[in-house]
């Protein structure tokens, strides 16, 4: 009974990072990106948008 506590601990963290996990593949699903920077100075914009998007911006 003394670690009931320690598991009330665990499952919100659990909770609370799944939640985290599925709004970021919600939001990559719908193409929004996660920096909300300016991506004609970012050195890894080829790594979040395909050459077509990257060539119409």
């Amino acid at each position: 009974m003394s670690s009931i506590g320690t598991w009330i601990v665990i499952l919100i963290l659990a909770a609370v990072i799944a939640l985290v996990v599925w709004k970021l593949v919600k939001d990559k699903r719908n193409g929004k990106s996660s920096c909300g920077c300016n991506c004609g100075c970012c050195p890894n914009s080829q790594l979040c948008h395909s050459k077509t998007e990257t060539k119409s911006k």
